[in-house]
């Protein structure tokens, strides 16, 4: 994964730079296929706004964040976007499986009916 980060009207140190790359890493976890992310943190009078694009096979996920320091922006952006990818894989993993049974739903099949249409105190007849 390339890892690109710019630094717009403020010099972030290295420190949190290494942060960063290291909390961006972190995300490949839930998108394995994660080509590219590009950090942006931007300084505006006291607060920082953090901007984290990932681009993910077909798709860019996006995540926005403020904070009055630049490590806890970077850290709020990268919770978010980690809660989106969380979604995405769940929505794949769900695709995969198709629809589950309820715990409740007996299955039907030739045992299972045998004693269909039977009422409660009935009695079968030969």
């Amino acid at each position: 994964m390339q890892i690109s980060t710019t630094a717009r009207h403020c010099e972030l140190d290295p420190e949190v730079r290494l942060f960063a790359e290291q909390r961006l890493t972190k995300l490949s976890r839930f998108a394995p296929r994660v080509q590219e992310a590009h950090l942006v943190v931007t300084a505006e009078g006291y607060r920082y706004d953090a901007e984290i694009t990932l681009r993910i096979a077909g798709r860019e996920v996006v995540s926005r964040e403020q904070a009055t320091e630049p490590r806890s922006a970077i850290d709020l952006a990268a919770g978010r976007l980690e809660h989106q990818l969380r979604r995405l894989k769940e929505k794949r993993i769900s695709r995969k499986r198709g629809p589950r049974a309820v715990d409740g739903e007996a299955e039907s099949g030739p045992e299972g009916d045998a004693g269909a249409g039977l009422g409660e105190g009935a009695i079968a007849e030969d």
